[in-house]
């Protein structure tokens, strides 16, 4: 009997089997975020979390010292470990960095027409100095996206988001500046990379200039349209790059 073909040919590598630890941590991420426990619970202890998860108490324990430096479990000694919150800030930011460009396009559009109403609703005389600043900057580096430019793709990157920070700062919502300052890294590796290896447009120092405007002059319909319309062109190329026309 001849042999197969796929007798000598060579194996590829198993892919990694998670270890003990990362699937106990996963498990018990999941039972807190699914609502298995609720926040303030005392979650089981750990001998009965190692019997069921059928896992050693060693385990149990590098699993929860993981979720507690997490900020998902607190453990109070003496007392029992708890629920503190539902949601993993740093698996959800993983998540966030994995998604595509797309999708980063679309909510940096929402968060940025959000802040550019509220700026033009709540601004200062100070802000709109910074904002004046920062957009100078911005349009001092404009040319960095040209490949002759000796201005590095990065540099010009961080001076856009500086001026996109100062306008959500100026919407005076603390919660808002903090989600936009945890979102603005991935926002930045995401645009670094478009703006190198395709055709997206990017938008000119006019169209920031609209912005600040419009917040100058209280205008919160306006300022949300020129955020709007900064952002807009660049999904509208992508979406023509990932489904051209026949």
């Amino acid at each position: 009997m001849p042999a197969s073909p796929l007798a000598n040919a060579p194996l590829s590598p198993m892919p990694p089997r998670p270890s003990l630890v990362d699937a106990t941590i996963a498990t018990l991420r999941h039972q807190i975020a699914s609502g298995s426990w609720e926040v303030g619970d005392r979650i089981p202890p750990e001998s009965r979390l190692a019997e069921q998860l059928n896992v050693s108490r060693g385990t149990i324990r590098e699993a929860v010292r993981v979720l507690s430096h997490a900020g998902m479990l607190e453990v109070r000694q003496g007392d029992g470990t708890y629920v503190r919150r539902r949601v993993d800030p740093g698996e959800c930011m993983r998540r966030i960095d994995r998604a595509g460009l797309r999708e980063h396009l679309e909510v940096r559009r929402a968060l940025e027409v959000e802040a550019a109403r509220l700026a033009a609703e709540r601004r200062t005389e100070a802000d709109l100095s910074r904002l004046h600043s920062t957009l100078e900057v911005r349009r001092a580096l404009e040319q960095a996206p040209d490949p002759d430019s000796d201005i590095p793709l990065e540099h010009f990157v961080d001076r856009d988001l500086q001026f996109h920070l100062t306008v959500t700062d100026a919407a005076h919502n603390p919660v808002l500046s903090e989600l936009y300052g945890l979102f603005a890294e991935s926002i930045r590796r995401h645009i670094v990379t478009a703006l190198r290896d395709t055709a997206l447009p990017d938008p000119r120092h006019e169209a920031h200039l609209r912005i600040v405007d419009a917040i100058a002059d209280r205008d919160p319909d306006r300022a949300a349209a020129a955020a709007a319309a900064v952002i807009t062109p660049m999904i509208e190329a992508l979406d023509g790059l990932l489904f051209p026309s026949p």
